[in-house]
């Protein structure tokens, strides 16, 4: 890490384990699932989505929360076709949250002491520790 790199450690609670490391992919809005997201291609399509069409595979996928019903295990269809987010890091979830995690068995962490959709930019550094409900944040740096 360089001296214009700055760290930041959020605590939180394991939803699924194991250890997944990329590059910060943020939503500041909910994500809705049921047909917007395109598993195939690794991506939401709900129009006027911040979102829409920014591929998230491989990706440390930042969110606040879900929106709608249960499309949102349509996210963790995307393991079907490899074009799957490395690990979640959400805000607040539900039943449907924990369902695609365990459906794409990636790192998933949530109920942090800091809101990770405030900490965490698209394009930081995020280390995610499922086995212990923690995020590692290495901020990009600022040119």
């Amino acid at each position: 890490m360089t001296a214009e790199e700055k760290k930041i450690v959020l605590r939180g609670r394991k939803v699924v384990g194991g250890i997944a490391a990329g590059e910060a992919l943020v939503s500041k809005e909910p994500l809705m699932g049921w047909l917007n997201v395109k598993a195939e291609k690794g991506y939401t399509t709900e129009r006027n989505h911040p979102l829409c069409g920014v591929p998230f595979k491989g990706k440390i996928l930042v969110f606040p929360t879900p929106r709608g019903s249960g499309g949102f295990v349509g996210y963790g269809r995307t393991v079907n076709f490899g074009t799957n987010p490395a690990a979640f890091v959400y805000t607040k979830g539900n039943n449907l949250t924990v369902f695609a995690a365990m459906n794409a068995n990636i790192p998933t962490v949530t109920d942090l002491d800091q809101d990770p959709v405030q900490v965490i930019e698209t394009g930081d550094y995020v280390i995610v520790n499922g086995d212990a409900g923690t995020v590692e944040v290495i901020k990009k740096e600022q040119n």
